[in-house]
C-alpha cells in the first residue's frame, strides 16, 4: 500500500544544516554534508526521501570530515 503523504503523521525530519554553509568543489556542503541539489529540495522530501539524504549525508561525513571520529571496522 502506498503511503499518502499528505497524511503523514510521524514526526517531520529535521535539517541538519549546522549554518557552515560552504560548498566544497564537489558542491557538499562542508558543514552537513549534503549536496547542493539535496540542500536545494530538502524543503520538498518527503521524510523517507530525508532518511535517504541523512544517510548519504553521514556517509560522506565519515569518509570526508577530516574531524570525525573513527569508528570500529
Amino acid at each position: 500500500m502506498e503511503k499518502n503523504i499528505l497524511f503523514d503523521r510521524s514526526p517531520a525530519v529535521k535539517s541538519p544544516c549546522i549554518s557552515v554553509c560552504v560548498l566544497n568543489d564537489d558542491d557538499i556542503c562542508t558543514g552537513c554534508f549534503r549536496s547542493a541539489k539535496e540542500i536545494t529540495f530538502w524543503s520538498r522530501m518527503n521524510n523517507d526521501e530525508k532518511r535517504q539524504v541523512l544517510a548519504k549525508a553521514g556517509e560522506r561525513s565519515r569518509r570526508d570530515n577530516p574531524f570525525a571520529t573513527p569508528t570500529d571496522a
